[in-house]
């Protein structure tokens, strides 16, 4: 009787693994590669142009203001139209992520983004230019939520706190801080009233030239192998390992094995099951993560918004105003990298309960403060810096939350949750701004934060633990 190969003794073995700990482990061998560093440069190059995009109309606020006679209340609806959007975009993409799959869709968003972006450069209109704005906030909002579960399935639970931590370095770092130099270098270069159709048409460029790029990125082996698809797994595993994303596939390693108990049983197609999200275990942590996101979003996107106009009322030009608030978003690339860095060292609960402390401190100064431009700017950098080590820990901590089958839906409705709660609440901040003035608005975004910190103490904590993949046992059935 012939003894069976190595391979086959070592695949038997890994069937009787969970499907979590054979990927963990593979991950573990594998260690990160130049095909980890492509499929990451990849996706953070749109992840920055996003960004921008997102700053866009913070940066135009004043010329729109202008040229078209719009007050804050008309600018404001356009942040509105962008951030339901960006909400609406989530939520539909978390859902077909987890039915089709996470590549495509990364294309897709791109590419919805880019068209409104044109759209808003050649708008004859106020009516199709919110229209564009919420084409491009569809788009942007779908590729912000698959860019963090991508980035979380590509990697091991060691690696993964700098992975996705990377998209905030880029996006609210970099991106948030950058932005108003791109609005301050197209003004300056070109004058008329109609300079700031150029920010949204230089976007749409960029945006192109990525998603040729993005061509190479392959689907994760975490929802190939969740869908039962363990050849392809394995084949993407084999590229990761050999750094080789194009050409010929390579001789592949069976790095996976479906195991015994699912194999026996079946696997169902991924995305069946989006409503186990609400069941008793999985609700009450997504509800949670929802008010905790959403009083962060509501303190970063009412910053963004309204501080150009903020000091642009109190006499300073728009340019001035611009580099203020470019000097107050540095926070925001120092805050993405510290929770890059803490997010392999210290459990997620701990950094956001001690970010949420920074944010409402910063916040209460401002509001004692503001009358100083130079307290504005140096508590400012704080509060910036306390709100994206929030934002970056919580696109982290959603999904750590859920098994791989509805992965996608879960962390969607998370960001979905943000969004929203960006695009509506600089409207209360606005009016709570127009009756008493930057010191009732930075006390009501203080307390935003109190409210925030409250929330996680109460979500299961993830840090150093695998990704869960997926048994009916873990939805408490």
């Amino acid at each position: 009787m012939s003894t069976p190969p190595p391979d086959t003794h070592r695949a038997a073995a890994r069937s009787k693994m969970p499907l979590a700990e054979q990927i963990e482990t593979t991950y573990q061998r594998i260690g990160v590669t130049s095909a980890h560093r492509q499929i990451v440069f990849m996706i953070l190059l749109g992840v920055f142009f996003d960004a921008l995009e997102q700053n866009a109309v913070g940066i135009t606020g004043p010329i729109l203001r202008e040229s078209w006679g719009l007050d804050a209340s008309g600018i404001g609806f356009l942040n509105t139209m962008t951030f339901t959007a960006t909400a609406l975009g989530r939520v539909a993409t978390g859902l077909i992520v987890d039915r089709f799959g996470r590549r495509n869709m990364l294309t897709v968003n791109l590419l919805i983004f880019a068209v409104g972006s044109l759209l808003c450069a050649f708008a004859p209109n106020y009516g199709v230019l919110a229209a564009g704005r919420f084409i491009v906030g569809f788009g942007l909002g779908g590729e912000i939520a698959v860019a963090v579960i991508m980035m979380a399935e590509f990697f091991s639970a060691k690696r993964r706190g700098t992975a996705v931590g990377l998209i905030n370095v880029t996006a609210a770092g970099l991106g948030n801080m950058l932005a108003p130099a791109f609005g301050i270098l197209v003004f300056t270069l070109i004058d008329g009233p109609d300079k700031w159709r150029w920010v949204f048409g230089l976007l749409f460029l960029p945006a192109i030239l990525v998603l040729w790029f993005r061509r190479y990125v392959p689907e994760t082996p975490r929802y190939l192998a969740a869908t039962g698809q363990i050849d392809k797994a394995n084949e993407v595993l084999g590229r990761l390992a050999t750094g080789k994303l194009a050409g010929p596939a390579p001789t592949t390693e069976q790095y996976i094995a479906a195991p015994e108990l699912a194999a026996a049983a079946g696997v169902a197609s991924a995305g069946n099951s989006w409503r186990k999200v609400f069941t008793r275990k999985l609700l009450p942590r997504t509800s949670l993560l929802v008010i905790a996101v959403g009083m962060s979003y509501a303190a970063q996107i009412s910053m963004l918004t309204l501080m150009p106009m903020i000091l642009v009322a109190q006499g300073y030009a728009v340019n001035t105003s611009l580099w203020f608030t470019l000097l107050m978003q540095a926070g925001s690339l120092l805050g993405a990298i510290s929770a890059s860095v803490v997010a392999n060292r210290f459990p997620r609960k701990l950094v956001l309960t001690v970010a949420a402390a920074l944010g409402c401190f910063s916040g209460l100064a401002i509001a004692l403060l503001g009358s100083n431009i130079l307290f504005v700017l140096i508590f400012g950098v704080i509060f910036n810096y306390s709100i994206i080590v929030l934002n970056t820990t919580i696109w982290l901590f959603a999904p750590e939350q859920y098994p791989t089958k509805v992965r996608g839906f879960g962390t969607s409705i998370i960001l979905a949750a943000g969004s929203l709660s960006g695009g509506l609440f600089p409207l209360v901040t606005g009016a709570v701004f127009d009756a008493g003035g930057l010191t009732a608005m930075f006390s009501v975004m203080a307390g935003l934060f109190v409210i925030l910190a409250i929330s996680v103490q109460f979500v299961p904590e993830t840090f150093g633990k695998p990704l869960e993949e997926d048994n009916d046992a873990i939805y408490g059935h």
